[in-house]
Parts: C-alpha cells; sequence; structure tokens
C-alpha cells in the first residue's frame, strides 16, 4: 500500500527545527520526502498531518516485559531489593500471563510515541521456546518491533554476591537454594532451539542472548552466550556496573572491573549492549567505545533504585554509542521515553557545573533514536525520517499545552513533550495509534484480563512475599555495608 503524509512539519533534530514536508511511504518504507505537493501515485492514501509535528519513532533501548505487572509495587528498594524480590514479583507467571505483561507494556509504549524496544524477558529456571514466543507475539500483536532477550543465570543472586549466603540463617538458605537456576547447559540449548526455531520474523521481532549480569554466570556460560550470539547473529545484553555492589563485587570476584573481565573473556563488540553502566569508569568506556559496544542509558531507574547517575558524556566522549531506555515497570514504574529523556538531560546536568559538558537535548534525541536503533542492531533502519528507514513516525499535536508556542521543537521535545501530545502513532506505514487510540487491541479488555491476573497472582505469590519480607531484612543490611567499600569513582551527587 502507497500512503502519503501531507501538511505536518518534520523534525530535523541536529537542525532544531521543524519545516513543512511530505512524505511519501510505499509498505513499510519511507521512499521520499519533499516539499508540500510531493507527487504521489493517485490511488495513494492520505494521511493528514496538518498542525502536527513528525519526529523518528522513540525506541526504548532496555526494558523488561515481565515487571508491567508489578508496577508501583515498591518504593524505597534499591536494585539487590529489587532482585531479592523477584520470585514474589514474577513468580507463578503462566504463559498467558507473560503475553499478558509484554502486550500491556507494548500499548504502554505505543501510546507514548514508543515504536521499538529492547526487551530482557525473565523465564525461571530456564527460557523456553513457548514463552518467548508469549511475549514476542504480543509485541506482534500490537504492532510494535523488538529484540526479546531471554535474561539468563546459573548462579542465585544470593551465590553472586561473595558472603551474602554466608549471613542468612540456615533456614532461609534452604529457602533459597529452591531458587536456583537450571543448569547453564540446559539454558543454552534452550536459547539455541528458540534461535533455530523462531517464526515470528526476523525484521519485527527479533531474538537475542542476555546473560543477566555478569558475576551471576559462571565464566563458561558467558562464554556460551557469546559463541551463541556470533553464530546465529543477534545480539548480546548484559546489567553491568549498574549499582555500586555490582562494581564492587566485580573486583573481589575477578580482580578487575566487570567490564575488564567481559572483554577478557571476548563478549565485547557491536553486538553488545551494557545496560545501565552507572559505575563505569574511563577504562571501561574506553574498552567499550574500542569494540564499538553500546550502552543502554537508563536515567530514570538509576535514581529510583539508588544507583547514582550514569556518565552518559562520559560514555559519548570514549566512542561509546548510547541509547536511551526506561528499564522495567518494576523498577522505572513507566514506559515514557520522554520522560527518559528528559531525565538523561537534567541528569548530566546535575553531574557537573561545567554546562558546555552536559549532554545537548541533540545528543538526547539522537540516543534515543539512532543510538537505540544501533543497539538493538537495526542502525539505518529504524530511529530516523529519510527515504529507505522503515516508516516509524510519531505525530505530535502542536495545538497541545506542550508545544504552546513552539521556540525549538529539539528542546521542546526533550523538556516540555511528556506523551500527552502523541495522536497518532505509524509503523511500518500502519497506523497502531490512531487519534490516541491504539488501533491493534482492544485496550479495555487488556486492562480487565490484567486485572484479574494480578488478583490471581497476588494469592500464588504471597508466600514469595512473605520470603521476600524475611531476606529484605538481612539483604538491607549486608548490601549497604558493601556499597560502603571505597571505589577508584563516584556516580552518587553529594557522596
Amino acid at each position: 500500500m502507497v500512503r502519503v503524509i501531507r501538511g505536518g512539519v518534520l523534525l530535523d533534530i541536529r537542525a532544531h527545527r521543524a519545516e513543512a514536508a511530505d512524505v511519501l511511504i510505499d509498505g513499510d518504507t519511507i521512499r521520499e520526502i519533499g516539499a508540500p505537493g510531493l507527487a504521489a501515485p493517485p490511488d495513494a492514501a492520505v494521511v493528514d498531518a496538518r498542525g502536527l509535528l513528525l519526529h523518528p519513532g522513540l525506541i526504548n533501548a532496555h526494558t523488561h516485559a515481565h515487571g508491567n505487572l508489578a508496577k508501583g509495587m515498591g518504593d524505597r528498594w534499591t536494585l539487590e531489593l529489587l532482585l531479592t524480590a523477584g520470585p514474589w514479583l514474577s513468580g507463578g507467571r503462566s504463559l498467558e500471563d507473560k503475553h499478558l505483561s509484554a502486550k500491556l507494556g507494548a500499548v504502554e509504549m505505543v501510546l507514548k510515541g514508543c515504536t521499538a524496544a529492547y526487551d530482557l524477558t525473565l523465564e525461571w529456571p530456564a527460557p523456553t521456546l513457548e514463552g518467548l514466543e508469549a511475549v514476542g507475539g504480543a509485541y506482534a500483536e500490537v504492532g510494535m518491533r523488538a529484540v526479546v532477550a531471554p535474561m539468563v543465570a546459573d548462579r542465585t543472586f544470593f551465590e553472586a554476591i561473595p558472603g551474602l549466603m554466608d549471613v542468612l540463617p540456615p533456614a532461609m538458605q534452604k529457602d533459597v537454594e529452591k531458587l536456583r537456576p537450571a543448569p547453564w547447559k540446559t539454558s543454552e540449548a534452550n536459547m539455541r532451539q528458540a534461535l533455530a526455531r523462531w517464526k515470528l520474523g526476523a525484521e519485527q521481532i527479533r531474538l537475542a542472548v542476555a546473560p543477566t549480569i555478569p558475576h551471576h554466570c559462571s565464566d563458561e556460560f558467558i562464554s556460551a552466550c557469546v559463541a551463541l550470539s556470533r553464530e546465529h547473529g543477534v545480539g548480546m545484553h548484559s546489567h553491568v556496573a549498574e549499582s555500586k555492589v555490582q562494581a564492587i563485587v566485580g573486583l573481589e570476584r575477578y580482580g578487575k572491573t566487570l567490564t575488564a573481565h567481559l572483554d577478557d573473556l571476548g563478549a565485547l563488540g557491536p553486538h553488545f549492549t551494557v545496560a545501565h553502566g552507572v559505575w563505569l569508569d574511563g577504562d571501561d568506556m574506553r574498552r567499550l567505545g574500542g569494540h564499538g559496544a553500546s550502552v543502554a542509558h537508563n536515567p530514570g531507574s538509576n535514581m529510583r533504585l539508588g544507583n547514582g547517575l550514569g556518565d552518559m558524556r562520559g560514555m559519548l566522549g570514549h566512542g561509546v554509542n548510547v541509547g536511551i531506555g526506561t528499564d522495567g515497570a518494576n523498577c522505572s514504574d513507566n514506559l515514557n521515553m520522554y520522560e527518559a529523556m528528559r531525565l538523561a538531560s537534567f541528569a548530566s546536568k546535575a553531574q557537573r557545573p561545567d554546562a558546555e559538558r552536559w549532554v545537548t537535548t541533540e545528543e538526547v534525541v539522537l540516543a534515543a533514536t539512532e543510538g537505540s536503533a544501533r543497539a538493538l542492531g537495526l542502525e539505518g533502519q529504524i530511529g530516523r525520517l529519510a527515504p529507505g528507514a522503515k516508516a516509524d513516525i510519531v505525530f505530535l499535536d502542536l495545538g497541545h499545552v506542550n508545544w504552546i508556542p513552539l521556540n525549538d521543537p529539539t528542546n521542546q521535545l526533550v523538556h516540555t513533550e511528556d506523551g500527552g501530545a502523541v495522536k497518532h502513532v505509524m509503523i511500518g506505514g500502519r497506523l497502531v495509534v490512531q487519534d490516541r487510540r491504539v488501533t491493534t487491541v482492544d485496550v479495555a479488555a487488556l486492562a480487565r484480563q490484567v486485572e484479574a491476573a494480578r488478583q490471581r497472582l497476588a494469592g500464588i505469590n504471597a508466600p514469595g512475599k512473605a520470603l521476600y519480607e524475611q531476606l529484605a531484612v538481612v539483604v538491607g543490611r549486608f548490601c549497604p555495608g558493601l556499597a560502603a567499600v571505597p571505589y577508584h569513582i563516584t556516580r552518587y551527587v553529594g557522596a
């Protein structure tokens, strides 16, 4: 189908301008962009964009489908307390629950101008083809693009942190032993099967590999993930130096930073994405930049969990590709990429007094579009409005208060837009949001299904909640003590 978008203005991110232009779309791809009145076939469907600003679909470089049923469930949680709460927050999920959770997140994202996501999803004790299809199928149903990566480990959280298991009372040690993941060869075999039998289509819904946190995985398992990633030509994504506890554990366990250890294992490369990277030092950034790797910068979650402020300026300065992410709704509570961009800008400003070192709004928008696209392995295909790119386009209502007056569209996209002005969202030439309503799924029915699942899972996971409340007392004492160990950099403001 051929469409032509007429009457709108297109954001020029780098020039901080919005100029009138028409867009010709052939199937799922932008064929031509030109001045108003652009020639189009007589049978082309016209999309009326009068009074609308068009920008590339935002791309979420890091989120978690399983977190969407757990939004709002915690407040003063560190990362380590969040990980402790995992069996309570995400336990007992059926395939339908996994599908519902992913669909809920996809609906939220498209309503807020996001057209693609890198989703690190959870199945315990090991990933399955059916579970990954449940998640991937939800994105396909809504109409989003997604890279779906199963998070895998062969150590429990309590084994991964030296000394933590030892301070647990014997009864709790027995309880957490039941949380053991599958042997790594089982997870590897299941991922290999999923990669070989994937039928959702490599263009819209892709798979990747996600050894969840380096020290939660044996070196043998990480090496197997590296081999699997390269054998199948898929991405690899891991939470690296997200918290100070993780940074300290890396030095204790390996005698070097987590990034240096991954480098020694051959994990780094253009296919590799670091999630968070709050506690990366200059050498870590140099290694990542030298290998062409990416960082998914999640400023909202980093602050929400008290992990500190990631240094986006430092990353860019070392040649690291930076994408922007929201993280999961269980630790950021919404999946709003406009908010993530705003927080990325503000976090940079809170780190240093030299305004020349702050990231610019241009850099932030480019990270949330082109940078995230590169992290997803879709560089040049999405994240830009240009001939040959996929027609993933967000239409903002310039009559919305966020855009009155219109002074600088790049600045305002970062600092004033909050998703409220999103009117239409097109993905691959298809309007998945039209007049602020999702066109692909029944959102009211989804809400009823999600509420029923929430009530049922609350009962199923009551024992997990009780266990969390016991474990949190120990983890809440032990991990802050570990975080008090001196480290050669700091990412805390006011520390």
